[in-house]
Order: structure tokens, then C-alpha cells, then sequence
């Protein structure tokens, strides 16, 4: 019964669970956003206290106490493209397979082509003052085939530095992320939690609406586990009124 569940004292906490998100004030379901190795919510408040002036010793005669902040802190483990969109304030665009015919590049030994798609195979370079004219080098002891581009040997003997070359090469479908190029979303996010220090009882939080800020640090080498730290403002949802309910968010327990 419910009032067994409000009296209960025995309850230690230690959950798990599953993060869902969407967009603030959109119809469609809430997406799981992956492995979420922390999520916490921090409160802030303002202390206002008055001194006890009646009699010698001080003392606090009265105080006062609002909150002026309520943080949602994420560490996400999972670099999907959506998580790392929002956590770059990016936007995301799916490039489809295809084929590059006589891409132009000059020549630097030791250095980088760096093509416009990434993961070329079936590479052809040819080198010339024009495509039409250009004759084709062979890889071997001129170049090295990388998902990031062409890589010019520093005594490739096919090669010379400020040659004209031409790459013609397939590519397939990937995902192309622009950073800092839209501003922090706003999300409603569910927590399907379940309690793993009380016989996995449930515990699902409902955050009405809170924004995402940018990650702090995007590791790019590190001998650990990459993981985006996240940070957002739990905001007021003004759609939510009446007596006892909350704007800002809403935790329920078995």
C-alpha cells in the first residue's frame, strides 16, 4: 500500500539506470541516451540570516533560505553523435556513401592530403598539370592509404614537393559533426533508476526542463575511457501548474 511506502525508513540508495532525453516541449518519445556514468542533481540556495540583537552571545534571530540553482551533471561514456552534438553545441549531418573523382592537391612530402571525405579505398593518385593528362603513381614507396587522408612518404620516389596530384577514391557513409555552431538545447530528461542497495526497487526522476551546456573537456588522446562531462541549468516548465507540483522536477519511488 502507499502509506507503507511513505512511512518506510529503510532505504538505502545506490542506483543505476537508464537516461532518456528530447527536446524541451516536443511530442516524440524520449530517446535513451546511452551508458551515463554519473548524473546528480545540485542545488544551490541563498542563506539570508538576521543576528540576534536582544541579548549579549549573538545567535541567529531569524532566517531565510531560497533556491536560486538546481544543476543536472552528466558523465556520459557513450560519444554517440547525438550526445557529442549537444555536448560540442553542434549540429550533426549524415554524409552518404559515394565516389570522389580527380580531387585536387599539391604535394608535401612527409605530409597529410587531407581529403574531403574520410576512409577513402580504392584509391587512385595521379600526378600532372591537369587531371586529363595525369599519369597514375603507384602506392608502394610513394604514399600510405589512412581513414584520415593520403600520406606522402617523406622519399617517396614517384613524388615531388609542390607536384600536382589528383585522388579519385570511394568513401562511405559516416556522420559529420560542426562544433559551436547552435546554441545550448533544451531537454527533458527521464532517469529510470533502479535501486540496487534495496532488491532493485524502482526510482524514476522526471526533469521537466533543463538546458545542456557545453562539455568541458573533450579528450581526443587519453589512455583512459573517454567520457563527456555535461552540465545544464534545470529550468522552470511553465506548463506545469497547480498546487504541490513541481516546475522544475519530480521523483517517484516504489
Amino acid at each position: 500500500m502507499a502509506v507503507e511506502i511513505m512511512k518506510k525508513v529503510y532505504r538505502p540508495s545506490s542506483l543505476v539506470g537508464q537516461v532518456y532525453a528530447r527536446p524541451y516541449g516536443s511530442a516524440m518519445a524520449p530517446m535513451p541516451i546511452g551508458n551515463v556514468l554519473e548524473l546528480s542533481l545540485e542545488h544551490t540556495e541563498d542563506v539570508q540570516k538576521q543576528d540576534d540583537m536582544t541579548a549579549m552571545g549573538g545567535g541567529t534571530h531569524a532566517e531565510k533560505r531560497r533556491v536560486t540553482e538546481v544543476l543536472v551533471k552528466m558523465k556520459l561514456a557513450d560519444l554517440n553523435v547525438v550526445n557529442l552534438a549537444r555536448g560540442v553545441l553542434g549540429t550533426a549531418q549524415g554524409i552518404e556513401a559515394g565516389d570522389k573523382t580527380d580531387e585536387a592537391h599539391t604535394a608535401t612530402l612527409g605530409g597529410l592530403l587531407r581529403l574531403e571525405h574520410i576512409q577513402p579505398t580504392s584509391v587512385v593518385v595521379k600526378k600532372g598539370a591537369d587531371s586529363a593528362t595525369a599519369t597514375p603513381v603507384t602506392a608502394a614507396g610513394n604514399y600510405e592509404v589512412r581513414p584520415e587522408g593520403i600520406y606522402l612518404l617523406p622519399a617517396a620516389a614517384g613524388i615531388a614537393d609542390a607536384d600536382k596530384l589528383w585522388v579519385s577514391y570511394s568513401y562511405g557513409a559516416y556522420a559529420a559533426i560542426e562544433a559551436l555552431t547552435t546554441i545550448a538545447p533544451e531537454l527533458e530528461f527521464t532517469f529510470g533508476g533502479l535501486n540496487e542497495a534495496d532488491s532493485g526497487k524502482p526510482m524514476v526522476v522526471e526533469i521537466w526542463r533543463s538546458s545542456q551546456g557545453i562539455t568541458k573537456t573533450l579528450a581526443l588522446i587519453n589512455k583512459e575511457f573517454g567520457a563527456l562531462d555535461v552540465e545544464g541549468t534545470v529550468l522552470m516548465d511553465p506548463t506545469k501548474t497547480g498546487v504541490g507540483i513541481s516546475r522544475y522536477y519530480k521523483a517517484s519511488m516504489a
